[in-house]
């Protein structure tokens, strides 16, 4: 029996990513209003999230290295030719992360978790010894030189939007939720639990210290991507799983959980969707200029989740995977 509710948290997590990539898209400046408090608390929560689950749906899968090889290609390719039109993408990190937890696919939990922690670790040294802010204008938020040998290593792996290091932590941490029996009542419990307690920890360092510097080492914002980030955004993750899990079945016997799924797997079509058609509307209305204000902003973004929740049903009447979803799983198995 599949598992509605991770379908469920995948998408919640493109509608967080959504509203995180909609304001910035936008140019808009938040404010102290409800909508811009709640976009700043899925900033680097969303896009962690997906990630998490992308780590559950290898450890569940029976995918092959070689599917896996060809599935990164392919994400690899559509996120370079999505950087063109939008420079936030995951997609070609996604690959990356998929290359690198290559030689973990049959790991033990245990030695998940020390690969989660020695990505934290890396992560945590580069910041410390190397500069993050090198090639960023954070006030146009461009990044110079991408397309060079030196500025790709560097913003996939150190200081670009989701570096493989820290990143990868993510996946990893999906990959040994992925190993524990999620159908299990106890299961689903502890990572609300743990989750919470780790949510709740992560946050607790930025509050210890005003130093700017060290805040932002020990702080939980999604750039830098600090050791306490990780732990609060894996907490969040972890808790919003379980919590989808612990109610999925009860959603199931209320016939609902089939169609709140339907646009979670779709998730990369809607993704790329989002890029082309929402940001793409936006541009032809003008309106990636800063002129919006954050409800605005806020409604859009609200109003195209959804749209692609509609648009999602009425494709799963006619076939049973998004355009995208099909595309990868064809590839895969031809080159798998």
């Amino acid at each position: 029996m599949r598992l509605h509710g991770l379908d469920i948290a995948r998408y919640l997590a493109f509608c967080g990513m959504v509203l995180v990539n909609f304001r910035i898209a936008a140019q808009v400046t938040p404010g102290a209003d409800l909508p811009s408090l709640l976009t700043n608390a899925l900033e680097g929560r969303a896009a962690a999230l997906f990630v998490v689950l992308a780590g559950i749906g290898l450890a569940m899968g029976r995918a092959s290295s070689a599917e896996i090889l060809a599935r990164a290609g392919f994400l690899f390719f559509i996120g370079m030719v999505n950087l063109l039109i939008f420079e936030a993408d995951i997609l070609h990190f996604y690959a990356l992360y998929f290359l690198v937890a290559l030689p973990f696919l049959n790991a033990s939990g245990r030695v998940l978790l020390f690969a989660a922690l020695g990505a934290v670790v890396l992560g945590f040294l580069s910041l410390v010894l190397l500069d993050y802010e090198a090639h960023w204008n954070w006030e146009t938020l461009e990044y110079s030189d991408f397309w060079t040998l030196e500025g790709f290593l560097r913003h996939s792996f150190f200081n670009g939007w989701h570096p493989v290091f820290p990143w990868v932590a993510f996946l990893f941490i999906g990959m040994w939720i992925g190993r524990q029996d999620l159908y299990a009542k106890t299961v689903q419990n502890r990572l609300v639990l743990w989750g919470l307690a780790a949510a709740v920890l992560g946050a607790l360092p930025a509050n210890l210290t005003s130093d700017p510097e060290l805040q932002e080492v020990f702080g939980t914002a999604a750039i830098p991507p600090g050791p306490f980030y990780i732990l609060a955004a894996s907490g969040t993750a972890a808790l919003v799983i379980g919590l989808l899990l612990r109610v999925g079945a009860g959603l199931n016997r209320l016939g609902i959980a089939e169609w709140l799924a339907a646009p979670g797997r779709m998730a990369l079509s809607l993704y790329i969707a989002h890029v082309l058609l929402g940001m793409g509307t936006l541009e032809v209305m003008g309106q990636l200029d800063g002129s919006l204000t954050p409800l605005q902003i806020f409604g859009y973004s609200l109003g195209f989740c959804a749209f692609s929740a509609l648009a999602s049903w009425l494709w799963m009447i006619l076939l049973r995977r998004g355009p995208l979803e099909a595309a990868m799983r064809g590839i895969s198995k031809l080159f798998g």
